[in-house]
């Protein structure tokens, strides 16, 4: 069996009017990408406030999928119509092959060493070293599976710096793993919060399955406490939004590390956050950056 995968150009107004109409004149499914996604003019979508005025794109793309043997163009003039939109003047179409798209999406994941003694082990997988410190993480939802530079230089990062006994917050939680590996490294005290109500139950349920005693919570709960060790592993602008925030969290004496922050960005980022803590590059992997240092 096989399907047709049709995409086309739109504006941000546009496009998810268009999405609704394509799902009720026979589309199988239909979402909403970045036309400029994978380059310079690429534009993050954030929730943190200050981070975007309008949701969506300027220059959006709009992807759906339909049965093999539909009649595309009359159902991208009815969804047009319905929506009171132009039709596409132009499209791109592919098939799509059925795959099982489970095992697919497994073959794709491996166990990941981050160090000799740390893994990030798919739930599929046996752990290639049963005497390591294996977190057990399966892709999904929320961003963080091990693989991206940034989470590997956080990881690396806490490897080095917690100790038994620390309270660690991870801001910007995601999947839950640096907050995992904090805990599986001898933290007492993890926490970790989110913007999206999906990380924060895909990180309670990520913690569960590797025995580690953590809180979640999402970012509209007020979240008090300073602690030893605080990573936030995001991007340059929420980082610069979120700087008071971020900073009112580590206590005297404790140790923040930010990643999510491209080479050049490095000086900027320094600089937004000198008023709290002053700090350095502590590592570096491919364009990506890890920034930390101590607040006196």
């Amino acid at each position: 069996m096989a399907w047709l995968s049709v995409s086309f150009p739109s504006d941000a107004a546009s496009a998810e009017p268009f999405c609704d109409a394509l799902l009720e004149n026979g589309a199988l499914s239909a979402s909403i990408e970045d036309a400029d996604a994978g380059t310079a003019e690429e534009k993050p979508q954030f929730g943190e406030p200050g981070s975007v005025t309008t949701p969506g794109w300027d220059r959006s793309r709009i992807v759906a999928l339909f049965e093999a043997d539909a009649a595309v163009d009359a159902m991208l003039a009815a969804a047009a119509a319905a929506a009171g939109l132009s039709a596409p003047a132009e499209y791109c179409s592919e098939t799509v092959e059925e795959q099982n798209w489970v095992q697919l999406t497994q073959s794709q994941f491996d166990p990941i060493r981050v160090s000799d003694r740390l893994w990030i082990v798919p739930s599929w997988h046996e752990s290639p070293d049963p005497a390591a410190i294996n977190l057990i993480l399966d892709p999904g939802m929320a961003f963080g599976t091990g693989s991206h530079p940034t989470t590997r230089l956080c990881l690396e990062w806490l490897e080095r710096t917690v100790r038994p006994g620390d309270s660690v917050l991870d801001y910007g939680c995601g999947s839950g793993i640096l907050a995992i590996a904090a805990g599986k490294l001898g933290a007492a005290d993890v926490a970790g919060v989110d913007i999206d109500p999906q990380a924060v139950s895909a990180a309670v349920a990520n913690a569960e399955r590797n025995a580690v005693a953590a809180r979640f919570c999402d970012s509209g709960q007020a979240l008090a406490g300073e602690y030893d060790v605080v990573v936030a592993n995001i991007l340059s602008n929420p980082l610069r939004v979120l700087a008071p925030a971020i900073c009112a969290h580590v206590r005297r004496g404790g140790k923040l590390a930010l990643s999510g922050i491209l080479r050049e960005q490095a000086d900027e980022i320094i600089g937004v956050y000198a008023p709290w803590i002053a700090l350095q590059v502590a590592d570096t992997r491919e364009d990506w950056i890890c920034l930390a240092g101590v607040r006196s």
